[in-house]
């Protein structure tokens, strides 16, 4: 089972980055997939997260109406559009799978600095 994060970086406030996730070793279209994020010397927090069609959503308040997730499940890949940055969005993010209790899979992150 692999989980694996690109599109981090360095971004200015205000700007843009789009996050990928790309599965393999396990049935992605049967999963929910999640974001989360983990600021130094904070709890990791959940971010957004799709449903199996893609058809629901959800998204914590702080980042409502900036970051939109959606996934490809021909491509087995999640993506998290990251709009109007901030500051306080710098951390690592991390995708994660779920089916059910016992079939959980976390990435490795990836590195999101906003800062100009």
């Amino acid at each position: 089972v692999q989980l694996v994060e690109s599109g981090g970086g360095l971004v200015q406030p205000g700007g843009s980055l789009r996050l990928s996730c790309a599965a393999s070793g396990f049935t992605f279209s049967s999963y929910v997939m999640s974001w989360y994020r983990q600021a130094s010397g904070k709890e990791r927090e959940l971010v957004a997260r799709v449903t199996v069609a893609g058809i629901s959503t959800y998204y914590a308040d702080s980042v409502k109406g900036r970051f939109a997730i959606s996934r490809d499940n021909a491509k087995n890949t999640v993506y998290l559009q990251m709009n109007s940055l901030k500051p306080e969005d710098t951390a690592v993010y991390y995708c994660y799978a779920q089916n059910g209790i016992y079939n959980r899979y976390w990435g490795q992150g990836t590195q999101v600095t906003v800062s100009s």
